[in-house]
């Protein structure tokens, strides 16, 4: 871990209340101590993943989203390149 917290850029992101809630949700049954930690460790477990799904092509910001009501059409899904990510 990186001993210099700095955090130089802000990202803004636009959820709907139910995506809001399980964000929170998952937050609180860990005992995170802010949204915004919460959401890096998500991000970081979701970057560490073994797959990922890749967006169609002329895909737009509304077809993707965090819960199952929110989210969009299917994707396609591949195994991430090893790029050394799953510490392997």
């Amino acid at each position: 871990m990186s001993s210099d917290l700095t955090r130089g850029e802000r990202l803004q992101i636009m959820l709907t209340p139910e995506e809001l809630e399980a964000v929170d949700n998952w937050r609180f049954s860990r005992r995170m101590p802010s949204r915004a930690a919460a959401v890096r460790e998500l991000l970081k477990r979701g970057l560490a993943a073994e797959g990922f799904a890749l967006a169609d092509g002329g895909s737009k910001s509304q077809d993707f989203g965090v819960t199952a009501a929110s989210s969009g059409g299917p994707s396609r899904t591949r195994k991430a390149d090893n790029d050394g990510a799953s510490g392997e």
